[in-house]
């Protein structure tokens, strides 16, 4: 039974899938970029990364994600777009948003996620939203404004 993946390897994992949707391959410089973080120590996770068959790297060369290390940074990068989504129909700024949303896509249970998932497709998703979803989103933001209003 492998390991779970620690956050640190689910946000390089992300990052690096992020570039490679950009580009054909990422480089060290690209990561470290991507994630704030020194080249120096973006080498040093990629390596990690290489042993336990998450990514391919060579040694001055790209770097991309194995079968394995791209379904995880799928599954990352779809929880933090639930996580987006849900705050952003709460009407939580965007920078606040996106911010806690990478808090949010790490700390919860696996069935807590499932069940938002569900709650953020039902609300933005579905192909003919019903009306009643969005009388409530309307009217949601209509109390924060009365909310914003009076304080």
């Amino acid at each position: 039974m492998s390991s779970p993946v620690s956050r640190r390897s689910e946000d390089y994992l992300r990052g690096i899938y992020e570039i490679t949707r950009r580009k054909a391959f990422a480089r060290i410089k690209d990561i470290a970029k991507e994630l704030g973080v020194r080249p120096s120590t973006a080498v040093e996770m990629v390596r990690k990364l290489h042993r336990e068959g998450f990514v391919v790297y060579e040694k001055y060369g790209g770097v991309t994600l194995t079968p394995r290390g791209k379904e995880i940074a799928e599954a990352v990068k779809e929880r933090h777009e639930t996580f987006r989504k849900l705050l952003e129909i709460l009407l939580v700024p965007e920078d606040i948003a996106l911010k806690d949303s990478h808090v949010l896509e790490h700390q919860l249970d696996p069935k807590t996620i499932q069940q938002f998932t569900r709650f953020v497709r039902f609300i933005s998703e579905a192909p003919e939203r019903p009306k009643f979803v969005k009388r409530w989103i309307e009217q949601f933001r209509e109390y924060c404004r009365r909310e914003a209003d009076s304080s």
